[in-house]
């Protein structure tokens, strides 16, 4: 079957260490079901494999993706979470929890194998490109916005760095949940992409008119000090990043006004359950940035790593 695989890793260069060919398909194996994989989308998570973080070479070669949505065997339309081991189902109770891609080959594949609890069905209202986007970035931004941060209707929320896939969920989850949302980005046309979404858009580090009582962070150096000095006393930063590096903690800040910072990995099945079952109900949708063949998983990547693009990337096998 085709496959976008690390088969080295470089970390100067990580596309260099890409390759797109042909792999073995997955084998049957008792409490794991294959999926036919309908679409997948992009993550940065596959960017730091390839450049080995996370990736040793004894894993390797290793098939990237952690989202996808497709078809089992037996007809069922399935989105995939792609959290292995963090109660034992399909691997066993004492497996420590690792992301598809990592100890498992992942979904950038004709076929994946997953752990059969593992598979929720897709709503009928959901296209499979729409469903692929969900499992990492925008299962994410939900995790950040209503259990980290636990922001109801009428708060606020800065999102940092629009334009990348959990930043641009967590605006169009919290607009649609009725949140107050502010999002920053150095790029003007990002800016007016999230005003469009119903955003109000700001350069970074620009004064808000209000001090918010979340802050989605997944930029790290940059944005960690006006992520701070947005909050208001007692208010969360929710982070599932640091794209520009290690922040450092802003500590004076984090005590006197008794800031807490949460960390998010995706979700549960059960967030991700409740996730699809927001879209369907708001008749909400993920924005995709672009949509290209399996085949050009390159392409795909070296747009995520540009990060020129605003939504979401899909691949098609």
């Amino acid at each position: 079957m085709l496959a976008a695989f690390a088969a080295r890793t470089d970390a100067a260069h990580p596309l260099s260490a890409l390759e797109i060919a042909d792999q073995p398909a997955p084998a049957d194996r008792e409490h794991w079901t294959r999926v036919t994989v309908r679409a997948a989308s992009l993550n940065h998570h596959d960017l730091w494999s390839l450049r080995g973080v996370g990736l040793p070479d004894s894993a390797l070669p290793m098939i990237l993706g952690t989202d996808a949505a497709g078809v089992t065997d037996d007809g069922r339309e399935v989105v995939v979470h792609g959290v292995i081991g963090a109660d034992g189902h399909g691997v066993g109770p004492e497996e420590r929890r690792s992301l598809l891609s990592e100890r498992y080959p992942g979904t950038l594949a004709e076929q994946v194998s997953i752990p059969t609890a593992n598979l929720i069905d897709k709503p009928a209202s959901l296209s499979f490109e729409d469903a692929a986007c969900l499992p990492t970035a925008w299962l994410t931004a939900y995790s950040l916005l209503f259990r980290a941060a636990n922001l109801k209707p009428g708060d606020a929320v800065l999102v940092q760095g629009a334009g990348g896939g959990v930043a641009s969920a967590a605006i169009a989850l919290g607009v649609a949940a009725g949140l107050d949302v502010y999002a920053t980005s150095r790029s003007a046309d990002k800016r007016a992409r999230a005003g469009a979404m119903g955003a109000t858009a700001v350069e970074p580090g620009a004064r808000l008119p209000r001090r918010v009582d979340g802050v989605v962070e997944t930029v790290g150096k940059a944005t960690w000090r006006h992520s701070a000095a947005s909050l208001r006393p007692g208010g969360t930063i929710a982070v599932a990043g640091a794209t520009t590096g290690d922040p450092g903690a802003e500590l004076t800040r984090v005590f006197f006004n008794e800031l807490r910072v949460q960390g998010v990995t995706m979700g549960s099945r059960e967030d991700l359950r409740a996730l699809l079952a927001f879209l369907d109900r708001h008749e909400l949708r993920p924005t995709i940035a672009q949509v290209l063949p399996l085949a050009r998983a390159d392409e795909g990547l070296a747009l995520l790593e540009s990060g020129e693009h605003f939504g979401k990337i899909v691949l098609v096998p």
